[in-house]
């Protein structure tokens, strides 16, 4: 399970976004009821979970640091930081490890579905509403019927705000 995706399939792994119009791959995932979907693209790697090193005095959100082949990843638990009802860790929780470009995270999820490619007409706009308490509806960029499924399509570094990102380069240093 701990296999990077590039050895699966190289071309996975290319930085390059596809031409506007294209068709792109989704990786999609389960935090409770719903399913979320992130670019194929920012995904490194997908690890079966294992209890990361807490940090003292980082946010609930942020469960620890994990040794990834000699690079420190900080590990954020995207339930707690969505504010999702807690879940135990099962067999089926994984770790997604994400390239943001200068900063590698990992995101805690309950279950990986599948890979899902969407032309941009299955893509359908997100209904506009104000962000409500801990609501902010900044990081969906889509929302997509696949067969039965829901799927909601995020941006992870919108997620991740740039108050965020801070503190997760705080924890990784």
């Amino acid at each position: 399970m701990n296999q990077p995706l590039a050895e699966a399939s190289p071309e996975i792994t290319s930085r390059n976004a596809p031409p506007a119009g294209r068709a792109r791959e989704y990786l999609s995932f389960r935090l409770g009821a719903e399913e979320y979907g992130i670019d194929i693209l920012r995904v490194q790697e997908i690890r079966s979970y294992e209890q990361p090193t807490r940090l003292a005095h980082s946010p609930d959100f942020i469960k620890g640091v994990i040794d990834l082949r000699g690079r420190i990843v900080p590990i954020l638990d995207l339930r707690m930081k969505l504010h999702c009802p807690e879940a135990s860790y099962t067999d089926f929780t994984v770790v997604i490890i994400l390239d943001l470009g200068s900063l590698m995270v990992g995101a805690v999820v309950d279950a990986v579905a599948d890979v899902v490619t969407l032309a941009p007409e299955l893509i359908k706009p997100v209904p506009q509403f104000e962000p409500q308490g801990n609501l902010d509806p900044a990081f969906v960029t889509g929302i997509a019927s696949v067969g039965e499924r829901m799927l909601i399509l995020m941006d992870i570094e919108a997620l991740l705000c740039s108050a965020d990102i801070g503190l997760v380069k705080a924890a990784a240093t």
